[in-house]
């Protein structure tokens, strides 16, 4: 397989094509945007934060890194990866989005398959340390700091859009997303890492009803359930899942110590992996 940086990048102020130069991508309306020095974008206008330095932290890029690297969800990347394989347009050079790629692991593992098939690759995630570290690692992928809400995507210029535990905006999967292109999606499932959850919480919750209808512009083609045990065998590894989680910042400091002092973990992963078709 041979990735290369996806080119068709929008201005997030008016929505022009944007034109690469060596340090700066431009717009018609004068618009410029640096390059940085470890070749990622800033697509996020300051106007359109809602925090000074929105997304993930340093150290939360960092313990996700740490986690994803030792292979813990190496079972998902390969469901992912063979998910994109079978969708991907059988002509030409495919174009696939990681909307909220964090550090990279995923389109990382996807260009490591061996395949005969061209891709040009985009990463964009609202954290500027996510996006630094991937592309600190990964020069074939277009990596840019910006929003799933307001995407600098030129319209229907995408096969494929991917969000792993993200947050779906399916009104700007639709306009970037050619015809008949796809989105491939995991959520967490009811039982996703329940041994944690009751460790560090009172009680759980009861799980979210999960039936609705298909979002505006899409139907779905295949859902499924995904389920594994996975061993945690240190502090380190425990620390790192939990922080690479919504629940470092819902437990109480109560639970975060119980977390603290275990050794080791058996948890459950459990996620539900959808494909969903632009129509």
């Amino acid at each position: 397989m041979t990735t290369v940086p996806f080119d068709a990048l929008a201005c997030p102020l008016d929505g022009c094509t944007l034109v690469p130069g060596e340090k700066t991508w431009r717009c018609e309306n004068g618009h410029s945007f640096d390059v940085a020095r470890q070749g990622y974008v800033h697509l996020l206008p300051v106007q359109k934060k809602r925090t000074l330095d929105p997304g993930d932290s340093k150290e939360m890029v960092a313990a996700r890194q740490r986690f994803l690297n030792a292979g813990f969800y190496i079972k998902i990347a390969d469901l992912v990866s063979d998910q994109v394989l079978q969708w991907l347009p059988s002509e030409g050079t495919g174009s696939i989005l990681d909307a909220g790629s964090g550090e990279g692991y995923y389109l990382r593992h996807l260009a490591s398959l061996a395949g005969a098939r061209d891709v040009s690759m985009i990463g964009v995630d609202i954290s500027k340390w996510a996006v630094l570290a991937a592309a600190k690692r990964d020069k074939q992928t277009r990596w840019v700091v910006g929003s799933n809400a307001n995407l600098p995507i030129l319209p229907e210029s995408l096969d494929l859009v991917l969000c792993l535990f993200g947050f779906p905006v399916y009104s700007e999967f639709a306009r970037v997303l050619k015809l008949g292109g796809k989105v491939i999606q995991v959520d967490a499932g009811a039982d996703h890492l329940r041994e944690l959850r009751e460790i560090i919480y009172p009680e759980l919750k009861p799980p979210a009803d999960t039936e609705s209808t298909d979002p505006g512009g899409f139907r779905t083609l295949e859902s499924t359930v995904v389920r594994f045990p996975l061993s945690l065998p240190d502090r380190e590894s425990i620390a790192d899942l939990l922080a690479m989680t919504p629940h470092l910042y819902r437990a109480s400091s109560e639970g975060l110590e119980k977390a603290a002092a275990l050794e080791s973990l058996e948890v459950t992963v459990e996620v539900v992996l959808k494909c969903l078709e632009k129509c």
